[in-house]
């Protein structure tokens, strides 16, 4: 793995962590045992708390679902700055690159702006890049875009030290068992690979390597992966069209998840494990 930044060390974990973004740090796809999302952000928050003495480790999740580039900047980041943790996973702008239409070195340049006023209240700003959306049918024809804007993620996190977690180069979860039913967010198994490449990124141990192979799967037959494919569409495309069409969100009434005890969600996710 591509070393993205100067690894801390044992004694360097942060002691507070705080997620600012939309689905993919609230953690859909990963339904936690209290009926709320679990997801990276809050594995990763366990695997940090977990270099920390007990209840000594804050952390808080702000990501919502759906939520676009500048309202992640206009709700969460001020909230963010007033926590003044020492580590922000900042994972914005995905959701303003997949609408018809925009443009990635514009998405780039607010991007940049949010990050320089973070690291101004913050202590280390963790960025990601998009995912390698080649097996993905609906945003197949988005990946040179995406690529795009990845590498300007890339030279912003060059300007302003940050670290990178980098989900293109994540080819474990290019697999169809790291994705939700729905192919647009990542099932618990994929989130936990994220989790782990994410303390890899911070220089930390991690017990199972995050890109290791999934066991072998039976081969599909065509009418099979039609069939899949229909009821997909049926189940997830559709409403997701319909909703931008009303100008809808996901996260229009949805409230980020605040403040999490680590600790608790160890405990609950090891009884459910």
């Amino acid at each position: 793995m591509a070393d993205d930044s100067t690894p801390l060390t044992s004694t360097a974990v942060p002691s507070s962590y705080a997620a600012v973004g939309d689905s993919f740090s609230e953690g859909v796809g990963d339904p936690g045992p209290d009926g709320s999302f679990v997801g990276w952000a809050d594995r990763f928050a366990v695997l940090l708390s977990d270099r920390h003495p007990e209840h000594t480790f804050a952390y808080t999740n702000l990501a919502v679902r759906g939520k676009l580039l500048d309202q992640i900047v206009a709700d969460q980041v001020p909230r963010a700055k007033e926590l003044a943790p020492e580590l922000v996973s900042f994972c914005a702008g995905g959701n303003d690159i997949i609408r018809p239409g925009t443009d990635p070195d514009d998405v780039a340049e607010r991007f940049e702006r949010a990050v320089m006023d973070l690291k101004k209240s913050v202590g280390t700003v963790m960025v990601t890049t998009g995912f390698d959306t080649r097996g993905v049918p609906v945003l197949r024809h988005l990946r040179g875009k995406i690529a795009t804007y990845n590498a300007h993620v890339r030279a912003v996190a060059d300007r302003y030290d940050c670290p990178v977690l980098d989900l293109w180069s994540l080819k474990s979860v290019q697999d169809r068992r790291a994705w939700d039913g729905d192919r647009l967010h990542l099932s618990p198994e994929g989130h936990t690979r994220v989790a782990l490449r994410a303390a890899q990124v911070l220089g930390l141990d991690v017990p199972v390597d995050p890109d290791q192979p999934w066991p072998p799967l039976p081969p599909r037959g065509t009418l099979e992966v039609r069939r899949d494919d229909i009821q997909w569409a049926r189940e997830y495309l559709v409403p997701w069209i319909g909703r931008r069409l009303r100008g809808e969100s996901s996260g229009d009434h949805v409230s980020a998840k605040g403040v999490i005890d680590p600790y608790v969600l160890k405990s609950q996710l090891e009884a459910t494990s």
